[in-house]
């Protein structure tokens, strides 16, 4: 595959969290604990005690118009690895190269304020994603369709349910076909026409040669959309390639557990 195929390239990509917040501190006790090395030296070990690294070295590439999926147990590294390459955290260690317009569905109805009206929310969230006024003039029309909430246009989102909410965001996400789309868990939002209704726009847009990157805790989904598949647990990758190859290892890893 020649380079100018390749359109996501991590490298040795590490994500470390602190999971411990020092209780009672002030300026005054961090004064005090400048001077006081026995301290410091205690609390160097209960932040280094502390440390969870949520992704460890994690290496892979993403050829055009493949549909790579993500699998794993909770908690395994998947979610923080699609933020990661969407550029909504910075890693740790590591690099990530990008070739192309992301469009990452994640965590959806995150950039909507609560007490603005849907139709407002449509300009907002369209903003947060890099589209311009006039792009979402022109396919207005379009998103009230998909969303089928042209009733509730002039209702605040903190009246929504959180399907509804989903729908919304999903819609005025998939306006644009994307070179990279990024997706965490979306399948599974609103009621079982929606959710048909969404995996038809994705499958379209994937045979339009939309670069995937995929999160499910549904093999059924990974087995079926994806044909590639990266297998992580506690952050590191344990295999990558053939998505029914990598899922059968899985499977067997998981009911063995």
């Amino acid at each position: 595959m020649d380079k100018k195929d390749i359109m996501i390239k991590v490298e040795n990509i590490s994500m470390r969290f602190n999971l411990g917040i020092e209780k009672g501190f002030s300026l005054k006790q961090g004064f005090i604990n400048f001077f006081d090395f026995k301290k410091r030296k205690e609390n160097k070990n209960l932040k280094k005690k502390n440390e969870f690294w949520a992704l460890k070295d994690v290496t892979f590439e993403v050829n055009k118009g493949e549909v790579i999926g993500f699998i794993g147990s909770n908690g395994a590294g998947k979610s923080t690895l699609l933020k990661v390459v969407a550029g909504v955290m910075k890693p740790t260690k590591g690099k990530i190269e990008a070739y192309g317009n992301i469009c990452p569905m994640i965590e959806l109805g995150a950039g909507f304020d609560p007490q603005l009206t849907a139709r407002e929310n449509i300009y907002l969230n369209g903003a947060v994603l890099g589209y311009s006024k006039e792009l979402i003039n022109s396919k207005f029309e379009e998103i009230v369709e998909f969303s089928e909430l042209r009733d509730f246009l002039d209702v605040p989102i903190q009246n929504f349910s959180s399907g509804m909410t989903a729908r919304l965001a999903f819609s005025i996400a998939t306006i644009v076909d994307p070179e990279i789309l990024i997706v965490d868990e979306i399948l599974s939002v609103g009621d079982i026409a929606f959710q048909k209704k969404s995996l038809a726009k994705m499958m379209e847009m994937i045979k339009g040669g939309t670069t995937v990157l995929f999160v499910s805790h549904s093999l059924t989904q990974i087995k079926e959309l994806c044909d590639k598949a990266v297998w992580l647990e506690h952050g590191v990758v344990q295999d990558i390639g053939d998505c029914k190859e990598i899922c059968k290892k899985y499977e067997k890893f998981a009911n063995s557990k």
